[in-house]
């Protein structure tokens, strides 16, 4: 699983130019899932974003996590993150995740994450138009990669 992890002020995403899922102090967290993924890396990775230290503290260093800040996420299905762009000039997604599957871990992920701070959702699977005002700004990668593509497990 990959995410890209951004800290905002305020996040949303609109699909039919109807305003599906907002924030407004947080993170907006975009999910890919890749071949091999399973909920194992999904709550490796849900423990990880709820208790990074990316917020500013008083001083004005990262110190804080997002329940600290009782901040919400904003989470967003995107396969486009699996990109491998490697070779030539045009993606390959032979890395990402069967749809079926990664909905099912979109899912799983964002009930997770719900067990400890506010989640607002993007609809998989759908052409979204997603709108932030960064706080920072601040953006971090983070992934667990599946042992099945033959590489060593970790971030």
């Amino acid at each position: 699983m990959r995410v890209l992890i951004q800290r905002v002020t305020k996040a949303s995403v609109m699909v039919d130019k109807k305003t599906v899922g907002a924030i407004e102090h947080g993170l907006l967290v975009f999910i890919g899932a890749a071949r091999g993924d399973d909920r194992e890396a999904a709550d490796w990775l849900c423990d990880k974003i709820i208790g990074l230290r990316i917020f500013s503290d008083a001083e004005g260093k990262m110190n804080l996590s997002l329940e600290d800040v009782k901040g919400s996420i904003l989470l967003v299905s995107q396969f486009t993150l699996l990109g491998d762009l490697r070779r030539g000039k045009r993606p390959s997604f032979i890395n990402a995740a069967d749809p079926s599957e990664a909905e099912d871990l979109y899912q799983y992920f964002g009930s997770r994450l719900a067990q400890k701070v506010k989640v607002a959702y993007g609809i998989f699977g759908a052409h979204m138009e997603v709108s932030l005002v960064n706080d920072g700004p601040v953006t971090f990668w983070l992934e667990k990669i599946p042992s099945v593509l033959g590489e060593k497990n970790g971030a």
